[in-house]
């Protein structure tokens, strides 16, 4: 499970600069799993500490910086020798000692033999809170919730997973397969990546087991809102989270306030907005005023669509039955498209080196569901929950701008249409592989 981020862990290992690894992720995601595992399967020993409620563990950090010092206490404390290269120190939970965060600076300058991984499930969060990061002095990898090659494979179909994760978008395999493809795509729109719960489809086959799963994930989350917070903050990001799901139901997923509440503004829900995106909880895309490269030197930050992390969340926030997203398209008639989109949009996060946004066109006339910049190429996207392959939007777009290519996905088979390709839903992470 996970073999593709085993290999970026691989690739840090192995590397002549490596420094100390910084493993963003939000909860439950497996960053602990995947810690675990990978100094089980390519280290002779690992040391692991968890910072959650350890204040003795804390306390060896609070003192200076001093390496040698600290390597020698952990070794003491936990009753083990710590070889360079041989052993994994992993330190778990880092938001509950930031000092932590500060002292892999000096791992990097003064020990950079040792293996050191750290991760925390509200870091992103607890760096915005005056601790010191480390810039320039870390590795950085970011864990997703597992993409659909990630989640076939957990669930045995490893020759379906290889096809979309070497194969190009138009091998006539990935198409000829699409009987065998559609229906797992519907059980990850409902199962999600989450590890927990895509363990407990792999079991079970129960999706009624997978949505407890997830309703009790859901639950740690909005916990966690409490949590690094003013308290006059915190029903603000309540009212953004539980407005997401009306907002991606619209036909129109840009992000408005009104739909909080009545007469909400900006300025009132920003830093409940940055929370969540820094606890990895929701994705931000942000609309272009001009679809030119840079993409990024053309960003209204004003406007934005807000996506949850996962579409197995998306589903138990929106308390989606299951008979709706695995037996057919009513779901896709009733919410819009909603999922799918939430898909392809964690797919190109998971699986693509992409920065996806959006573009609307004057008075809104047309909208691209997603823009991506790909070399000196603009790629428009258009997102279809169905077979349905009028693209009116993505040929208005054409019309204007003339792209070198436009790409479509839908749950129809690979082909190339003029001026647009249109890519099997199922093989969204060959994304790049289908523009070069």
């Amino acid at each position: 499970m996970r073999r593709n981020f085993i290999k970026k862990l691989e690739g840090w290992k192995d590397s002549p600069s490596r420094k100390p690894l910084i493993l963003w992720g939000a909860r439950q995601v497996g960053k602990t799993w995947l810690m675990k595992e990978f100094a089980r399967t390519h280290f002779e020993n690992s040391l692991y500490i968890s910072f959650y409620n350890n204040q003795k563990a804390a306390s060896v950090f609070e003192g200076d910086y001093d390496t040698k010092r600290i390597l020698t206490t952990l070794e003491i404390q936990n009753n083990m020798k710590i070889t360079p290269q041989k052993t994994l120190i992993i330190f778990d939970e880092v938001q509950a000692a930031p000092k932590v965060v500060e002292s892999l600076k000096y791992f990097c300058e003064e020990a950079r033999e040792y293996a050191v991984i750290a991760a925390g499930s509200l870091l992103g969060v607890s760096i915005h809170e005056g601790v010191s990061f480390p810039v320039g002095k870390v590795n950085e990898l970011r864990l997703s919730p597992m993409t659909f090659s990630e989640f076939l494979r957990a669930l045995g179909e490893d020759r379906l997973a290889s096809l979309i994760e070497e194969e190009k978008p138009c091998n006539p395999l990935i198409s000829d397969l699409r009987e065998s493809f559609i229906p797992l795509l519907r059980d990850y729109f409902f199962v999600g990546g989450m590890p927990e719960a895509v363990k407990t489809f792999s079991e079970s086959r129960d999706y009624d087991a997978v949505r407890e799963v997830q309703n009790a994930i859901v639950s740690q989350y909005e916990g966690d809102f409490g949590k690094h917070i003013a308290p006059s903050v915190l029903p603000r990001i309540r009212m953004v989270w539980h407005s997401l799901p009306l907002q991606l139901a619209k036909e129109n997923r840009k992000f408005f306030f009104g739909q909080i509440k009545q007469g909400a503004r900006m300025k009132d829900f920003e830093i409940a907005i940055q929370w969540l995106c820094d606890a990895g909880l929701v994705h931000k895309v942000h609309k272009v005023a001009k679809p030119a490269v840079p993409l990024k030197s053309y960003i209204s930050f004003s406007d934005f669509k807000l996506y949850m992390n996962d579409t197995g969340l998306l589903g138990a926030l929106s308390e989606l039955d299951k008979e709706s997203v695995v037996s057919g398209n009513d779901i896709f008639v009733e919410f819009k498209g909603a999922l799918t989109e939430q898909f392809v949009l964690q797919e190109m996060k998971a699986a693509t080196s992409f920065t996806p946004y959006y573009f609307s066109g004057e008075k809104s006339t047309y909208e691209t569901d997603f823009l991506v910049q790909s070399g000196k190429n603009i790629v428009p996207i258009e997102v279809k929950a169905e077979e349905n392959l009028k693209s009116k939007s993505l040929r208005a777009y054409h019309e204007k701008f003339s792209p070198e290519k436009a790409i479509r996905f839908s749950m129809s088979n690979y082909r190339e249409q003029d001026w647009l390709v249109n890519i099997p839903l199922w093989a969204v992470s060959g994304l790049e592989k289908g523009i070069v």
